[in-house]
């Protein structure tokens, strides 16, 4: 769950309603630009997927203090889980599989060092990136540059769910791609959001995601949250994007 703090209480996101937000985002870009591809609905697809891994409701929610857990704090890492999730991705096609692989070997490069089991699926998964490569006719080079357009846009989805939006008109990184080329999100003086260089098809667009409302700051149990989550209101969260002028 992506949790954020309220004077009253939290505002909890789910991280398949994050992927829908980002998917949103990736439906947006200009589709006669050298990014994505021919296979812009597969593309999105992977990202919207990418986190099917997350299953809040199946989980424990709660932190030792009675917190909602938010995704950030550390949690035991299922490489069986990861198995699954790269099956269940290629029932959609080698696509999606090779996205969701590369993103997952983001993801969990950096505790390689932690479990021989991570280590062997990671090996696994550049082994079977470069065989769905070689089948799809798709060089390393083209590989990275789609990775990183659904890296780009997962990042941006967390930008809005975290409400790291920078105050002040002041612009924040979302990421850079292999070629160099930086962006940036900002906040303009009539608070809608531009991305500095301008990538979408449209000028103005708004994306939107679900949020839950909890009226406490802490649980005892994990079913009482769960059940609070269940019956907490919810509220349609929604970012307006322009393309600035300036």
């Amino acid at each position: 769950m992506i949790v954020n703090l309220l004077e009253n209480g939290w505002e909890v996101i789910y991280h398949r309603a994050h992927a829908l937000l980002a998917a949103q985002i990736a439906g947006h870009w200009q589709k006669e630009s050298s990014l994505p591809s021919s296979r812009l609905f597969e593309t999105v697809a992977a990202i919207a997927q990418h986190d099917d891994l997350e299953r809040e409701w199946e989980e424990e929610l709660l932190t030792s203090a009675g917190a909602p857990l938010d995704f950030r704090l550390e949690k035991s890492l299922n490489v069986e889980q990861l198995y699954g999730q790269i099956e269940e991705a290629l029932y959609r096609g080698r696509w999606v599989a090779m996205l969701t692989s590369m993103h997952l070997c983001f993801l969990n490069q950096a505790k390689s060092d932690k479990s021989e089991e991570l280590n062997k699926f990671l090996d696994e998964q550049k082994f079977r990136q470069q065989q769905w490569r070689k089948e799809l006719g798709i060089n390393d080079r083209e590989a990275e540059k789609q990775y990183a357009f659904m890296r780009w846009c997962d990042r941006l989805s967390l930008i809005l769910c975290l409400q790291e939006i920078p105050s002040a008109h002041r612009s924040l990184e979302i990421i850079t791609f292999p070629d160099g080329t930086r962006y940036d999100i900002q906040q303009l003086e009539n608070s809608y959001l531009t991305v500095t260089p301008w990538v979408f098809a449209e000028t103005k667009f708004t994306v939107n995601v679900d949020a839950c409302y909890l009226d406490r700051l802490k649980f005892e149990t994990n079913d009482e949250i769960k059940a609070a989550l269940k019956t907490a209101p919810r509220k349609l969260c929604e970012w307006t994007f322009v393309k600035d002028s300036c």
